[in-house]
């Protein structure tokens, strides 16, 4: 019979241990009030506009001229076949992102001489406005 009330003490005792380990907690956690009408004391300041030639699309911009046939007719510094990019960056501003980009999907001519500039008809907008914000980016 002792060993029967040891053996029911001792499944008791794990049986409450067990229990008290799955209990959940019950402590409230904090909520905010939404409609509570205190006020921070500091104003909050909305984060400054980064600039439009970030140095991220300024890198993707280098590395999608690189990668097309932009180099055959345009150095950085010197005039080639068409005009440098500085010289680009000098005359232009990045107000004219749009229309410049749209000028390197269409190609043309006229704007630097007679020789025109080939179209790039499967290049996207986006990836035409990276490549002017990186030649803009070069303006002295």
């Amino acid at each position: 019979m002792k060993i029967q009330l040891f053996n029911t003490g001792i499944i008791l005792t794990l049986a409450s241990i067990l229990l008290s380990c799955s209990k959940p907690e019950t402590t409230p956690i904090p909520q905010a009030d939404p409609y509570s009408t205190k006020q921070s004391s500091q104003p909050v300041e909305p984060a400054p506009a980064p600039p439009i030639a970030s140095t991220v699309s300024v890198e993707e911009g280098l590395k999608l001229i690189e990668g097309m046939d932009c180099l055959t007719c345009h150095k950085t510094d010197s005039k080639l076949i068409g005009p440098s990019y500085q010289e680009v960056a000098a005359k232009y501003t990045e107000a004219d992102i749009d229309r410049l980009a749209q000028k390197i999907i269409e190609g043309g001519k006229g704007n630097w001489g007679d020789i025109p500039m080939a179209p790039h008809n499967g290049l996207s907008k986006d990836n035409a406005k990276l490549m002017v914000k990186y030649i803009l980016s070069l303006k002295k």
